[in-house]
């Protein structure tokens, strides 16, 4: 497996053309101020909005990839939770793999705490209970790269830690995943690489340690870490 490859990839006036290879098996972070353009990344990736360049997963170009064959090479978890769709539960994870044996989605189900809500409609759930059906629509299918755009906003603490041993496990597995977050310590402690956008840029990538050592942070949140208060305001120079 050879994960992701993106050359030149970005969003005309909202993401510049980059260069990004995420690793099979890597976990990580995308972090940056609201609006620097974390989503536009994401989009971009997946092929949303009509994106420059070229993306490719274990040597496939997306773009020549036909639909019923993508959600085994890519599954993409938007920020929005809003669910129009009259669908029951089961339906709707279930549109990306219909193939998936029922023993392989009861597992899934029951991973997920969604096994007594499979008869609810989509649109009645909670905003968490949404998120956790919007994840385990992306996971069915077994993709290879997994983009997900702020997916542990919503959650209750424990769904956060629940959430966050899930995509180690499915990391450690060989599943490579993207995930944007404004929790830095989350990134920090979870992710084993961490990209920094701002303003629609690239402006930094390393492992966790370099970067919350470093002055990015500071420089593009305007906040640095004390040992005693945790996060605070960037004091001036």
């Amino acid at each position: 497996m050879r994960g992701l490859e993106a050359r030149g990839v970005g969003l005309r006036g909202r993401f510049d053309a980059s260069d990004l290879t995420l690793a099979a098996g890597s976990l990580t972070a995308l972090v940056g101020p609201n609006g620097a353009g974390k989503t536009s990344l994401l989009h971009a990736l997946a092929g949303i909005g009509r994106p420059q360049g070229e993306v490719t997963i274990d040597g496939l170009d997306l773009r020549n990839i036909p639909p019923r064959v993508r959600p085994r090479l890519l599954g993409y978890v938007p920020a929005s939770r809003e669910l129009a769709w009259p669908l029951r539960v089961h339906a709707l994870i279930t549109l990306t793999a219909p193939e998936a044996s029922s023993i392989t989605v009861s597992a899934l189900l029951d991973a997920m705490a969604l096994t007594d809500l499979t008869e609810r409609r989509v649109d009645t759930l909670s905003t968490g209970e949404r998120s956790r059906v919007l994840i385990a629509r992306a996971l069915l299918p077994g993709p290879a790269v997994l983009l997900l755009d702020e997916p542990f906003a919503n959650l209750d603490p424990l769904w956060q830690l629940l959430l966050a041993e899930r995509l180690g496990e499915d990391a450690r597995g060989g599943m490579t995943i993207l995930f944007s977050t404004h929790d830095l310590d989350l990134a920090a402690r979870l992710a084993d690489r961490i990209l920094v956008i701002d303003r629609g840029c690239l402006a930094a990538d390393a492992p966790p340690a370099e970067i919350v050592e470093s002055g990015i942070i500071a420089r593009v949140f305007g906040v640095e870490r004390d040992a005693i208060a945790g996060w605070r305001r960037a004091l001036p120079g």
